[in-house]
């Protein structure tokens, strides 16, 4: 499959639909980009199970602590 694309002057692409749904590419992904002769090659790179979950949960501790008090709050009688 090969589509003509425009670059940017901050030379950023565009990926055309349907060539995202031929990769299955759904969410924004890392690539490599590498230059072949006269060709750049693109190539998407999978995300673990892990990576994936980035972002999806909320953290548990929202009490938030004065900087400059902070010693105020350590428990030293361990």
């Amino acid at each position: 499959m090969e589509t003509t694309i425009a670059i940017t002057p901050k030379f950023q692409l565009h990926i055309p639909a349907a060539i995202r749904q031929a990769l299955s590419l759904t969410r924004p992904v890392r690539a490599t980009i590498a230059v072949e002769g006269k060709r750049i090659i693109i190539t998407p790179h999978k995300t673990s199970a892990v990576l994936s979950l980035a972002g999806t949960f909320k953290a548990t501790r929202t009490k938030k602590y004065p900087v400059d008090r902070i010693r105020d709050f350590i428990p030293y009688e361990r």
